[in-house]
């Protein structure tokens, strides 16, 4: 038996399929050799649906369709934490919800399709702060309310992935360490993501410092990649209806190359950590917006996804990461030989 550290590999379906339809998603995945999928938006029958819109008929049509081709949902790619922080008008399109309402019905709606899909794992994001103002004054804010989160989480026993992401309190992986750091929830963990980092105009060099940071907090890591856009100074507000640049993992800026030989050794902790939580093993979840992407998601197109995938399998191999992708042996069992 191999002694090298070993990943799932997962992505978000919805990139893979050109109407984001079931069947284009499940087809898709299926073929690129996949066995787990992060659900975000699909069409059922009834128009393109966010998952948390999504009726207990449509997830159960959702769970009859991944079971046909063999597919498990690896994570909800929830929105929850995509909101205001506050009340104040700042010239985005962001929406305000008060908090206790969001957490009554938002979050438990979270956990409850987390739930259905037999998942233990909720993407989620930190907050908007006021554009135009620092982060750094709002972290106390978001860990009170990501406490809260997270214990609703905790009831389910379910887990909270928190991504760090451009124009949210947790838009760094230093700020992301220090609201992990104060809130030392055992139902959150942290999400990295290469290039939400790159699209602020941090260099590789500091991208893997602020890897570094989040590492004794990761639960997962997002795998997309971008070409460093030409910014002034670092961080501040990002539009991300503009960003084009979006590029396979071994072709950016993120510097995944060394950060996945980083992550290499830190694996089989991983791995026994989140086993502990139900979790069937480390995720890369691939999310590459190689055709396009904005603030609330992202398009490849089945190609696209392929070449994303291949260009991921292409660093795994060489700094020793172990994968599946399916092979005969897979297809013998599900035609039950």
């Amino acid at each position: 038996m191999s002694t090298e550290p070993r990943v799932l590999l997962s992505g978000f379906a919805d990139e893979a399929a050109v109407n984001k339809t079931a069947l284009e998603q499940f087809v898709a995945f299926a073929a690129l050799g996949l066995q787990y999928y992060s659900i975000r938006f699909i069409d059922l029958g009834g128009g393109v649906k966010n998952v948390m819109k999504l009726s207990p008929e449509e997830v159960g049509t959702v769970k009859r369709l991944q079971a046909d081709f063999g597919l498990r949902v690896s994570s909800l790619g929830s929105p929850i934490g995509k909101i205001k922080l506050r009340d104040e008008e700042d010239g985005t399109k962001n929406v305000f919800i008060p908090f206790e309402r969001y957490l009554a019905e938002d979050v438990a709606r979270a956990c409850e399709l987390a739930e259905s899909l037999e998942t233990k794992l909720i993407r989620g994001f930190s907050f908007y702060h006021p554009k135009g103002t620092a982060p750094e004054p709002y972290v106390a804010e978001v860990v009170d309310r990501l406490g809260r989160i997270a214990d609703r989480c905790a009831q389910s026993g379910l887990i909270f992935g928190l991504e760090v992401e451009a124009n949210l309190v947790g838009q760094n992986g230093h700020i992301l360490a220090e609201i992990y750091r104060r809130l030392s929830h055992p139902n959150l963990v942290l999400v990295f993501d290469g290039a939400n980092l790159v699209v602020q105009g941090y260099t590789a060099a500091e991208i893997f410092e602020q890897y570094l940071a989040m590492k004794p907090g990761l639960g997962w890591l997002h795998i997309k990649d971008y070409r460093r856009p030409q910014r002034e100074a670092k961080g501040g507000h990002v539009d991300e209806d503009v960003l084009k640049n979006f590029v396979p993992s071994h072709l950016g800026d993120s510097g995944h190359e060394a950060i996945l030989r980083d992550f290499a050794p830190y694996l089989p902790e991983l791995e026994s950590r989140m086993a502990e939580r139900g979790v069937p093993g480390v995720f890369l979840d691939l999310e590459p917006h190689v055709k396009g992407g904005g603030q609330f998601g992202g398009f490849s197109g089945p190609d696209g996804m392929g070449v994303a995938l291949r260009g991921l399998c292409r660093v795994l191999d060489y700094v020793g990461i172990r994968y599946h992708l399916r092979d005969f042996d897979d297809v013998r069992a599900a035609r039950g030989f």
